[in-house]
């Protein structure tokens, strides 16, 4: 291979990885609406706990489409809306960069529920979020799913990751930051 060839494999992931994990104010405040609402109907005809922790949630905030793509180095971007009783209260762009054993492109989805007014307090006054600091976040599988009531609900966010299409491994927050954004109309 040679060295021109083996320095743009190199930088390629690098390349993505950035254009990726940049805030995006592309998209517009009325598509991340309609692309918010569509995720969050998904969510709830697949996931009966995700529409009985919205009940006592103070706030959701949803990632419609997530963008996700590596090749040893990788990012992940995308858009939300946050959502305080049913009613937009701003938007944000979730992005992470990553390195390691990692190839493949996908697209996904996230909501997160904010139980607790410190967790929508940190979210609001932090300048950027680190996942992984702050507020304990809870990734709901079909294993604490099924155990999940409203009097095991103890913790300060939970999250949904669904509608994966493509091919990669890991849905990870840990590492991600959100970050408040301000759209076009």
């Amino acid at each position: 291979m040679g060295t021109t060839r083996r320095a743009l494999l190199i930088a390629l992931p690098f390349a993505a990885a950035s254009a990726l994990a940049r805030p995006a104010d592309a998209a517009s405040a009325s598509k991340i609406n309609r692309e918010a609402d569509a995720a969050l109907r998904k969510l709830y005809d697949t996931e009966a706990k995700a529409r009985e922790l919205s009940r006592s949630a103070r706030a959701i905030l949803i990632f419609p489409k997530i963008i996700k793509a590596g090749l040893v180095v990788g990012g992940q971007s995308g858009d939300g809306v946050l959502r305080v009783g049913g009613k937009t209260s701003g938007y944000y762009n979730i992005s992470a960069a990553s390195y390691g054993l990692q190839a493949g492109v996908q697209t996904f989805s996230y909501a997160l529920f904010f139980m607790t007014e410190s967790a929508l307090d940190y979210l609001n006054k932090s300048d950027g979020w680190q996942i992984g600091t702050g507020p304990s976040v809870v990734l709901v599988d079909k294993g604490i799913a099924r155990g999940l009531t409203s009097t095991t609900v103890t913790q300060d966010v939970y999250s949904f990751a669904f509608g994966q299409r493509g091919l990669m491994a890991g849905l990870g927050l840990e590492g991600s930051k959100i970050t408040r954004i301000r759209p076009g109309r």
